[in-house]
């Protein structure tokens, strides 16, 4: 079972990778929202949407913000164009703002998870809502993920995809070694809080060992080290709410998609967590720096 997670695993970052640094930020996207698709035809099945047509139907419901995102620029010149508003093609930055409500969530979540795992394990949301919470933070990496590569490039893009692979890693083979206190046994037994420890620490030696790759000063590093370990954190959490959404539906995995590992999800939960905060992090980092 390891063996088979390893090679799917080392497969998927791979042409992740290949597709960060060869695509363009347009094509990549494309790409990115081909998987949050796959992962939204499965969240429809957590959240409890049984009938094949409501899974098609959440999917496409899923599809149409990433569209409207994708071609945001195209539909503003169009905009402008069609009532002679120069002034609309300044409001894009508008999209910014929207990476403060995910952030939030995930910080809540996080917060929830760790003090009351008994009582978000007890809630029974409604299968409109639980609908809801998938289409918000699936489009919101997304988003920011895709934003992420257009605007601070492939390098940083492939960064925050290693981190959180490297943090995964981490916590799995130090939790194996060290592990003895359980992280949220009620829903994770497999998880320890020196596997936590063990990913966080690796978080922080990836912020360094990019400072000085990079010969980052000293305050622009020391940004970077606390994003890492925060997004790390993060991301950890994100494992935790989506094993929480299959404790709830009764399975182990999210689906088959990916031998050794289940579903999509199961494999870019992580990241669906992390994605907005590392943004709204490094957004912040070049703005001090600009």
């Amino acid at each position: 079972m390891l063996i088979q997670r390893i090679i799917t695993g080392s497969i998927m970052a791979a042409l992740l990778a290949f597709a960060v640094l060869n695509f363009s930020a347009e094509y990549f996207s494309l790409v990115l929202g081909v998987l949050i698709l796959l992962g939204a035809w499965e969240w429809a099945f957590l959240a409890g949407l049984n009938a094949i047509y409501q899974r098609v139907l959440f999917v496409l419901l899923t599809l149409l913000p990433i569209l409207a995102i994708q071609f945001w620029t195209q539909i503003l010149e169009l905009i402008s164009q069609t009532f002679d508003w120069t002034e609309v093609r300044t409001y894009s930055g508008i999209l910014e703002w929207l990476v403060i409500p995910p952030v939030i969530f995930w910080i809540l979540i996080t917060l929830l998870i760790r003090n009351s795992p008994q009582g978000i394990l007890a809630l029974r949301p409604k299968r409109w809502q639980k609908a809801f919470i998938g289409f918000f933070i699936l489009i919101s990496c997304w988003m920011f993920i895709a934003r992420l590569r257009a605007f601070y490039g492939a390098e940083m893009t492939l960064y925050f995809m290693m981190i959180v692979w490297i943090a995964d890693i981490s916590a799995y083979f130090t939790g194996r070694k060290f592990g003895k206190n359980k992280l949220s046994p009620d829903i994770s037994p497999g998880k320890t809080v020196e596997g936590m420890f063990g990913a966080l620490i690796s978080g922080a030696l990836s912020a360094v060992v990019l400072s000085l790759i990079y010969g980052f000063p000293i305050i622009i590093a020391s940004d970077f080290v606390l994003l890492s370990t925060l997004t790390v954190l993060i991301s950890i959490y994100g494992d935790l709410f989506i094993s929480i959404a299959k404790r709830q539906r009764g399975v182990k995995d999210s689906g088959t998609l990916l031998p050794g590992h289940g579903g999509i999800l199961d494999r870019i939960d992580s990241a669906i967590a992390a994605a907005p905060l590392f943004y709204a992090g490094v957004y912040l980092i070049y703005e001090q720096v600009s």
